[in-house]
């Protein structure tokens, strides 16, 4: 579904991912780990095409997409949520959720937001409420409802753990595996190890701008080094 081979990028003259393979399949969960600065959203930013790669190609269902516009990308189905939700503090719920369906599944729009509320049924108890006043694990609950408005076929997750308690966190990785077990592939990038690889198929652990890892999610979480690396153990 997603092919990206030799993938260079950065910001300016600085080149942070220096030469990255990298495959979602249909119905995956793929992960990608590391730390801060390792190049986990200067990935996720050329995707969806937020910036230009300095070298390499990304196919999405077997067209290049390189050089395609941001709104050219999320026509197709590529669907980001960003690092740090995002949302639109000052507009409703619901407003945010209809924005998510500006592009893509504006037909749809009804049927779409049913299924959002069905997934995440606190958010139409807020409706009315402005975005901003809602608790961190509601704004993501939020942000991704949005994403899903836009009919996603790859859905990007960038750190969809950040920042809420261990509680949510643990729900947070329940729901994505109950969003993938309905057919949505994903990418996610994750810095909390344990959980991420607990719900994933496969994961790529990139290091200073290139993959240093990778294989099966189960395999990998029972790797002595990234054991020791990544989880503390």
């Amino acid at each position: 579904m997603l092919e990206i081979r030799n993938l260079r990028a950065g910001y300016g003259q600085v080149e942070i991912l220096r030469g990255v393979d990298l495959d979602v399949g249909a119905g995956e969960i793929v992960a990608v780990l590391g730390s801060n600065g390792v190049g986990k959203s200067t990935l996720n930013n050329n995707i969806s095409a937020l910036y230009k790669p300095f070298g390499g190609s990304i196919r999405f269902q077997g067209e290049d997409i390189t050089q395609l516009s941001s709104s050219d990308v999320v026509k197709r189905g590529l669907i980001h949520v960003p690092e740090g939700r995002r949302i639109f503090p000052n507009l409703s719920v619901l407003e945010n959720l209809e924005l998510g369906s500006l592009v893509r599944g504006k037909e749809r729009r009804s049927q779409n937001l049913e299924r959002v509320v069905g997934i995440f049924p606190r958010l139409k108890e807020r409706f009315g409420q402005l975005a901003g006043t809602l608790s961190g694990g509601e704004q993501q609950m939020l942000a991704i409802g949005r994403g899903l408005m836009s009919e996603p076929v790859l859905m990007i997750m960038d750190e969809p753990s950040l920042g809420l308690s261990p509680l949510l966190v643990e729900q947070m990785f329940d729901l994505i595996r109950r969003i993938n077990q309905e057919g949505l592939a994903i990418l996610l990038m994750e810095q909390n190890a344990v959980q991420t690889l607990a719900i994933a198929h496969r994961a790529y652990i990139i290091e200073n701008g290139v993959i240093a890892m990778q294989g099966k999610a189960d395999e990998l979480a029972r790797d002595p080094e990234l054991r020791r690396n990544y989880l503390g153990l």
